[in-house]
C-alpha cells in the first residue's frame, strides 16, 4: 500500500512542481450565466480523529421536489483538494448525478507547500499506509455527513441505492479500499470496506506497493466497477514509480466479474486532473469529455441494465481509443 522510495532528478522535481503551479486558462473555467449545477463547500472535521474533511458538493439544479438522486463521493490524488476534478464534478451535477469531492488534509495540496527542498520528504509521509487508511476513513466520515440531517433535503434527495465511490491515482487506491480492498498486516486483516457504495469508477490505480499478490488484495471487491487509463498513464514523481501495465493489472485482479475496462491512446498520468495541457492539447480535453461521459454511460449499465449509452459512447469515442469497455457485464458467479 505505500509506496517505495524512488531517486528523481532535479530536473523531474522543478518540472512536477511547475507543473502543479500552473493555473489553468481563463477559458478553461468559464461557465453559462446559469450553470445546472450548484456548488456548496463544507468545512467538517471529524472529532473522533481531530482531523478535517473539507468537502466541494456538485449537485444538480432544479430538481423536481421528489427527485431521488445518486450520489458520488470523489477522492483526489496525492496533493490534490476539493477543488480538483471539477470538470467531472459540473458534468455530473448538470445530468442529475451528484458528486461530492472529499479533501484528504493528510495528503492534499499542502505537501506543494512550504521550503521546495522539502516536497520529497512531505509526499513520501502522504504516501505512509497510515494515511491511506486515513483517507479511506474520510470517505465514509464525509458520506456520513452528507447523509445526515446536517445537509437538510440535499442528504434526504440522495438515492441511497446508488451511491457511487470513485477516485484518481491515489483517490482511485482509496477507492478501493472503501469496495473491499484488503492487505494483512501482522496477522490481522485491514479492512476498510463502506458497504453502502453499490458501484465505483476507477481512474488511474496505482498498484499496491509492496503486495505480490494483487488478486489477495482486490479479490474481495464485490461491486460493479469502471476502470479507466490511457496506453502512457505513467505515475512517475517522488516516492512513486509505476508503469501503464500496473493498471491493467489492478483491473485484472479485481474479484468482481462486473467490471470493465477503457484505454485511451495516448494521454498522461495526469490528463484525468483538472490541468489543461498535459498529455496534449488536443487529447487533454477529449478524454476529460470521454471520461466523464464514460462514467454515466457505465452507471446506466451498473442500475439500470442499460447498456444502449455505453455503446454510443464507443461508437463516439473509438478513435481516441486503445482498448474499449465491453457493453454487458460479465455475470457474477453465485458462490
Amino acid at each position: 500500500m505505500t509506496p517505495h522510495s524512488q531517486p528523481i532528478q532535479r530536473r523531474r522535481l522543478n518540472a512536477l512542481l511547475l507543473g502543479a503551479a500552473l493555473p489553468l486558462p481563463k477559458a478553461a473555467w468559464a461557465q453559462p450565466d446559469t450553470p445546472p449545477y450548484r456548488v456548496m463547500d463544507f468545512d467538517w472535521v471529524d472529532a473522533a480523529r481531530s482531523r478535517p474533511v473539507p468537502s466541494r458538493l456538485y449537485w444538480p439544479a432544479d430538481l423536481p421536489s421528489d427527485a431521488s438522486v445518486p450520489l458520488v463521493v470523489f477522492s483526489h490524488g496525492i496533493g490534490g483538494s476539493r477543488q480538483g476534478y471539477s470538470y467531472l464534478g459540473r458534468h455530473w451535477s448538470s445530468r442529475g448525478v451528484a458528486s461530492l469531492h472529499v479533501q484528504h488534509t493528510g495528503s492534499d495540496a499542502t505537501v506543494w507547500r512550504g521550503n521546495p527542498f522539502g516536497v520529497v520528504g512531505r509526499l513520501q509521509a502522504a504516501a505512509q499506509e497510515s494515511e491511506a487508511i486515513a483517507r479511506a476513513a474520510d470517505v465514509r466520515f464525509a458520506l456520513d455527513r452528507m447523509l445526515s440531517a446536517e445537509t437538510g433535503s440535499l442528504g434526504a434527495a440522495v438515492d441511497q441505492r446508488r451511491l457511487v465511490a470513485a477516485g484518481h491515482s491515489y483517490g482511485a487506491n482509496t477507492t478501493l479500499l472503501s469496495i473491499g480492498a484488503q492487505v494483512v498486516r501482522q496477522g490481522h486483516v485491514v479492512n476498510c470496506r463502506d458497504s453502502r457504495f453499490s458501484a465505483a469508477v476507477i481512474i488511474s490505480a496505482p498498484p499496491f506497493y509492496g503486495e505480490t499478490d494483487l488478486a489477495a488484495v482486490l479479490g474481495h471487491v464485490s461491486v460493479p466497477t469502471i476502470h479507466v487509463t490511457a496506453t502512457d498513464d505513467v505515475i512517475e514523481i517522488p516516492g512513486y514509480r509505476s508503469g501503464a501495465a500496473d493498471r491493467l493489472a489492478v483491473f485484472n485482479a479485481v474479484g468482481d466479474p462486473r467490471k470493465l475496462l477503457a484505454v485511451f491512446r495516448g494521454g498522461s498520468h495526469s490528463i484525468f486532473t483538472d490541468r489543461p495541457i498535459t498529455g496534449g492539447t488536443a487529447l487533454n480535453p477529449k478524454v476529460k469529455s470521454a471520461t466523464a461521459d464514460l462514467a454515466l454511460a457505465f452507471l446506466d449499465l451498473a442500475f439500470k441494465d442499460d447498456g444502449k449509452p455505453l455503446a454510443q459512447w464507443r461508437t463516439a469515442w473509438e478513435p481516441i481509443l486503445s482498448q474499449a469497455p465491453a457493453t454487458t457485464f460479465s455475470p457474477r458467479v453465485s458462490a
